[in-house]
């Protein structure tokens, strides 16, 4: 057992064989292999890729960027050239995935146009697509963080960590911004968990 622990790959091969033998065990439910099932599957992704994203996203915020200034300039380098990049290359590409999961689960359900016009498209029913309301507006946030992401962490942090070699002006100007825009994503993540959170037990 501890040879497996000790092999990253390894224990990540066997939890996921382990998740796809209860994964094809839902397939023997009420369901069957229907669309229910489907959109069950696209679910747990989303869900799977979304921890691991906002997972990383609050080790930047809760740890990395707190504690960087703390860290003596000789050890520095360990962060910003191995521990860093490594983090972003699983943080954007996690985030890519649960953007995407949640787009085919929203069109998969049928109500991704509803969603994307906050309830109001086809005429609002108060109290009806209220749901929709609110679960349009966390995945606005979401795209919203996504976007961010791609179009800002990611390019600034690439100039900021030396992979893209800038001056140390523009480094450091790029380090903020991404900071900046890493916060930005850190703030709207509470209220766009609790609308993913909430809206399934509230509205169904």
């Amino acid at each position: 057992m501890s040879g497996l622990l000790s092999n990253f790959r390894n224990t990540i091969i066997v939890s996921f064989i382990l998740a796809l033998v209860i994964v094809i065990g839902y397939g023997h439910g009420p369901q069957g292999h229907g669309l229910v099932y489907a959109q069950a599957i696209f679910r747990w992704l989303h869900v799977l890729f979304g921890i691991l994203w906002i997972g990383l996203l609050y080790y930047f915020n809760f740890v990395q960027i707190r504690v960087m200034p703390q860290i003596p300039a000789e050890l520095k380098p360990a962060v910003t050239q191995y521990i860093a990049p490594e983090a972003l290359f699983w943080f954007r590409w996690a985030a890519l995935a649960t953007w995407v999961m949640g787009v085919i689960l929203a069109y998969s359900r049928g109500y991704i146009l509803e969603a994307f016009t906050l309830g109001l498209a086809g005429g609002y029913t108060p109290g009806v697509d209220m749901g929709f309301t609110f679960i349009g507006t966390g995945m606005w946030l979401a795209t919203v963080m996504f976007l961010n992401v791609w179009g800002v962490i990611w390019p600034n942090q690439k100039r900021a960590l030396g992979i893209i070699e800038v001056d140390a002006d523009a480094k450091a100007k790029a380090a903020r911004t991404a900071m900046l825009f890493s916060r930005i994503n850190t703030l709207l993540s509470i209220p766009m968990l609790a609308t993913m959170a909430m809206n399934q037990t509230v509205f169904g």
